[in-house]
């Protein structure tokens, strides 16, 4: 879930190529300040009694690179991989959100009954809430990471943070294989690794896998979600005692990864729109962004340091 109100901004160097720019970093930490402050005095339930319009909003269908394609909404990601063997869907997003997908792989010229394999980044609503509706509706094996299983089997209940707001319940959708981190998923020659990037969930998952495209390979780096959310107790958390730790093992390991294509559970996280917009100049392709990948995990890296010293401090009064 993404729930901070930042955006970045970008602009074209010499080369065509999307960078954010100054302001747009500014404006990102002056955002990201608003929000730490305002977070203690928000309660969960007030936070999502409106659903983001861009989490309905229609956006185009698209081929990302090589076999991956976008087939979500205008900020609510979902990905399709596809293989001569059947599909692989990342993320089923809102309990409404199935309709949606479906109109989108289709129009890309595949079946949607030929999904057989449904991943998702985390376990909440506005990334797993379809997920029982389109097991029904392909068959698909459904493959959670370890420590999101409680929460996705409960639909939502389970949740450390929103476990007792009904505003954030979700249906319940039965698990058919346990994930752990590193673990591979595969279909025909596509590999999936389930890498563990706790912290937003417990058992919040950034995918990655190999793509070939244009003669090359391509490393593809699709975030889970590194955000600290309104609310989030950093500090003697008893519902999650390890929270900060495990924020700590996120950023470790998105620093970590090798990344030529960054994408990520929300279509803002990697500028989305603005790359999308880029496609039609038939340039170089605009989801290839390393730099980006490496500015926006640093940020977010220096946003939840920032947010743990606030934390920190509030307690020691």
């Amino acid at each position: 879930m993404y729930i901070e109100s930042y955006r970045c901004l970008w602009r074209r160097d010499g080369n065509g190529t999307a960078r954010g720019g100054m302001l747009g970093g500014m404006l990102s930490r002056i955002f990201a300040l608003i929000i730490f402050f305002a977070g203690s005095l928000l309660q969960p339930a007030n936070l999502f009694s409106q659903t983001n319009p861009e989490w309905t909003a229609p956006f185009p269908a698209h081929r990302v690179i090589g076999n991956v394609y976008y087939v979500g909404s205008k900020d609510l990601a979902a990905f399709l991989i596809t293989t001569p063997q059947g599909h692989i869907l990342i993320n089923s997003n809102l309990e409404t959100s199935p309709a949606q997908i479906k109109k989108s792989v289709e129009q890309l010229g595949f079946r949607f009954s030929d999904i057989k394999i449904l991943l998702i980044s985390h376990a909440h609503m506005d990334h797993c809430a379809g997920s029982a509706r389109i097991k029904q509706m392909t068959g698909a094996k459904y493959m959670v990471m370890d420590a999101d299983v409680a929460s996705v089997e409960s639909g939502g209940k389970s949740d450390f943070q929103y476990g007792k707001s009904k505003d954030m319940w979700f249906p319940a959708a039965k698990v058919d294989r346990v994930l752990h981190d590193g673990d591979e998923v595969r279909l025909g020659d596509t590999v999936l690794v389930a890498h563990l990037t706790p912290g937003h969930t417990k058992g919040c998952t950034t995918w990655t896998l190999k793509v070939k495209d244009g003669g090359h390979i391509y490393n593809v780096v699709i975030v889970g979600s590194p955000n600290v959310n309104p609310g989030y107790k950093l500090v003697n958390n008893k519902a999650y005692p390890q929270i900060a730790q495990d924020y700590e093992k996120t950023f470790r390991v998105l620093k970590s990864l090798p990344c030529d294509v960054f994408l990520g559970a929300h279509g803002i996280y990697y500028g989305m729109t603005e790359k999308f917009a880029q496609i039609k100049n038939r340039g170089a392709n605009p989801f290839a962004d390393p730099a980006g990948y490496q500015r926006y995990v640093g940020e977010r890296d220096q946003a939840f340091l920032a947010e743990l010293k606030r934390q920190q401090a509030k307690g020691a009064m």
